[in-house]
């Protein structure tokens, strides 16, 4: 669509195609492209790369594009691409940028999120890069699927936009290597026996997902073969296969999850343990953590390091201080700061993490943590307990609008807010300037390298 006929129009219509380049990507992968004086956003893109895209999306004066082609690549992107399906998944979009300039990019996100939010000073400290910029996850989950339809069984991530068509990511370097190997032996297996994979709409088939969680400091590693009721096959081989891979890490278990939900997410209706052990364990400055097939820890085990660092300096002293742990995981939190606290009181609405962190803070000679197992948004009407200091961890959604007054009421003097989805943080903290909070500190932590996530952290003091 030339410029002249643009004008002409005076207005951009779905369908229409145009060129430009992309000025700047805002979380999470918002390119911003100005053509003609209108600003498109264009997602999954670089800043500098000039881009062929089509009009797909028109509401409120703004318009949205879907990108078809990268006409030019950006000054940025400085590396060759380090497997073989990008960009094709939409995984690590990021890894022709040098890291520097990945965290560049996401402190001015960030920032700019923030400061937009509460329109004030929010005493900005920088951002945090990942100790180990690739093989940094210590979980993936893997999908069964083909990569066109009617195609050959493949294993790994799901084609960028699509919900349908799965790349095999033999090669993905978010993970360690073993995790790779792994995914070759049981994609190879099922092959050879012809398995179906799982199909949605349909709701017939077999295979449904790879989860693999490997300890970044223990090498531990516990695989997960999640499928339907709807096929039955000896797994046997597969187990002597799996134990039999030239890994650096240690397999220590290996389970058959079955799951016939509807929906699509991993998640159990019976579990067989075919060798080994149901968890394994990874050790966080200085403490131990035996973590099972759905407790929740950080992806990015050294990256977390740094997170809870800063958690530590930005909460201070908690000596004879009462702590309340909101969203705690498998409490890890609890348990860093439970040694100077007088009590840490940590709440989580999945029970099997509850279990965990109840485990945890015992293997640590921890006894002054105490960990209920129900919604924060309930659980803080019957706690009798009031605490000094707050710490809270919510989900990528955030605060739950009706807990967070709650969450006011105890008018403690320091709230610490983690966040792994900044436009939820920047949504949540109008409501803590209003209730007379201001902030005191703030900063990022790139756990998540390559890709468009990034964990951020704000210290909340009563003015």
């Amino acid at each position: 669509m030339t410029g002249a006929t643009f004008l002409e129009r005076g207005i951009m219509k779905k369908g229409e195609i145009y060129e430009g380049i992309i000025e700047k990507v805002d979380f999470p992968n918002k390119g911003i492209v100005e053509v003609e004086g209108q600003k498109v956003i264009v997602k999954n893109g670089i800043p500098g790369q000039k881009v062929r895209f089509m009009i797909n999306k028109k509401r409120s004066g703004r318009a949205e594009g879907r990108l078809l082609e990268i006409l030019e690549k950006s000054p940025l992107e400085t590396r060759d691409p380090v497997c073989h399906i990008f960009p094709q998944c939409g995984g690590c979009m990021y890894q022709t940028m040098a890291y520097e300039d990945q965290l560049k990019m996401k402190e001015r996100q960030v920032r700019e999120l923030l400061e937009q939010a509460v329109g004030c000073d929010i005493h900005w400290e920088g951002i945090h890069g990942s100790p180990i910029e690739f093989g940094y996850r210590n979980k993936m989950e893997f999908s069964f699927g083909d990569e066109y339809k009617d195609g050959p069984l493949s294993l790994g991530q799901h084609k960028k936009g699509s919900t349908y068509d799965v790349l095999t990511a033999d090669d993905c370097r978010l993970v360690h290597s073993d995790m790779n190997q792994i995914l070759v032996c049981v994609l190879n297996f099922f092959k050879e026996r012809g398995a179906t994979h799982y199909k949605k709409m349909q709701h017939t088939g077999y295979l449904r997902h790879l989860l693999v969680r490997r300890g970044v400091t223990t090498g531990e590693i516990l695989v997960h073969v999640i499928t339907t009721s709807q096929e039955e096959y000896d797994f046997s081989p597969l187990v002597s296969a799996l134990l039999e891979l030239p890994l650096e890490g240690k397999i220590v278990g290996i389970l058959h999850i079955i799951n016939d939900s509807l929906s699509d997410v991993v998640q159990s209706d019976e579990t067989r343990l075919l060798y080994g052990q149901d968890y394994f364990y990874e050790t966080l400055l200085g403490l131990r953590f035996k973590i099972s097939t759905f407790s929740f820890f950080q992806p990015n085990s050294l990256a977390a390091e740094v997170l809870y660092s800063i958690v530590r300096d930005y909460i201070g002293d908690t000596k004879d201080k009462e702590v309340f742990d909101l969203y705690s995981g498998t409490g890890t939190i609890a348990q860093l700061l439970a040694p100077v606290a007088k009590e840490v009181i940590g709440v989580e609405i999945v029970e099997e993490a509850v279990d965990a962190a109840r485990e945890n803070a015992a293997m640590n000679g921890l006894t002054n943590c105490r960990f209920i197992a129900g919604d924060v948004l309930k659980v803080l009407d019957d706690l009798t307990e009031k605490p000094d200091v707050i710490v809270l961890d919510p989900p990528r959604d955030g605060i739950h609008p009706k807990a967070l007054p709650k969450i006011l009421a105890y008018g403690v003097e320091n709230i610490v807010y983690i966040s792994c989805k900044p436009t939820s943080l920047a949504r949540d903290l109008p409501a803590f300037l209003e209730a007379g909070y201001e902030i005191k500190r703030s900063c990022s932590v790139d756990q998540f390298c390559s890709t468009v996530h990034v964990e951020s952290i704000v210290l909340l003091s009563r003015k």
